[in-house]
């Protein structure tokens, strides 16, 4: 059974920094791309960010491309996000989520629980 726990949100004033932590563990996964969503309230999930835990090839969205950073420490089958000059719209439950598979399209099969990130003005 795949599990996926989150950390790392908090409260931070607009222009700070966050990183997240993602520790993954259930099976090897090698053959795996993590990513990071979110959704802000009243709104849809959208995609964030995503790693191929082999290679460690990235994809961003656009909006945040530039600010945040997705990382991986195979070592400890944990993925990071590093989000720095955050803003009041970064604000919203960030979600670990794992797939199969070598695309970053597709739907994602386990997902956490979500950590909470709030960006004062």
């Amino acid at each position: 059974q795949v599990q996926l726990v989150e950390s790392g949100g908090g409260l931070v004033q607009a222009g700070g920094s966050l990183r997240l932590s993602c520790a993954a563990s259930g099976r090897t996964f090698s053959r795996y791309v993590m990513g990071w969503f979110r959704q802000a309230p009243g709104k849809e999930r959208e995609f964030v960010a995503a790693i191929k835990w082999s290679g460690g090839t990235t994809s961003y969205a656009g909006s945040v491309k530039g600010r945040f950073t997705i990382s991986r420490d195979n070592a400890k089958n944990t993925v990071y996000l590093q989000m720095n000059s955050l803003k009041p719209e970064d604000t919203a439950v960030y979600y670990c989520a794992t797939k199969t598979g070598l695309t970053f399209t597709g739907p994602y099969d386990y997902w956490g629980q979500g950590t909470q990130v709030t960006v004062s003005s």
